[in-house]
């Protein structure tokens, strides 16, 4: 079985199966896990690279500041590198657009393997609303997190044991 399409693009079955796996990766606008500085510097013009600030096991750069477009909002953008290569993306947003990107990332990775809104109460008895989200395939990560009624929400996409190792005091 073949498939052919307009022109002279012809697609096996086996490839037409492996095409979903690509959509998987969890890159931004282009710059995945495991790119190196000069595809996040050419991405990105207006990121900041420089030395960590810390001494961490997680990275030993990151390039910061550079503004993106996320699901039609506006996100702030870090890469944390180590050995010259991408280990995790931290991403800012406005939580008032949090229903444009939880479509726009459902539309580029899929459906996510898990996904609640947990409610706290404090002891006033005022309860807060975090969404959660998250997608994995093998060791990378992609979460989700936003508070209701909040300025910011996060995205993080990570490699490994990324987020347990960043912030680890040595």
């Amino acid at each position: 079985m073949t498939i052919r399409f307009r022109g002279k693009l012809t697609l096996t079955p086996f490839f037409v199966l492996a095409l979903p796996c690509f959509a998987l990766a969890y890159d931004i606008n282009g710059v995945d896990l495991g790119a190196g500085e000069a595809e996040v510097r050419k991405a990105y013009p207006s990121a900041r690279c420089k030395p960590l600030e810390w001494k961490s096991e997680a990275a030993d750069r990151r390039c910061d500041d550079a503004r993106v477009p996320l699901g039609g909002a506006e996100a702030r953008f870090t890469a944390f590198l180590k050995g010259g290569t991408v280990q995790a993306m931290d991403l800012r947003f406005n939580g008032r657009d949090l229903a444009r990107v939880r479509e726009a990332l459902r539309a580029r990775w899929g459906a996510p393997q898990a996904e609640v809104t947990e409610v706290f109460a404090d002891r006033g008895g005022k309860e807060r609303h975090v969404v959660k989200m998250r997608w994995e395939k093998g060791a990378d990560r992609a979460i989700l997190t936003a508070q209701q009624d909040r300025k910011r929400a996060t995205l993080e996409i990570s490699r490994g044991r990324f987020p347990e190792e960043i912030y680890r005091v040595r």
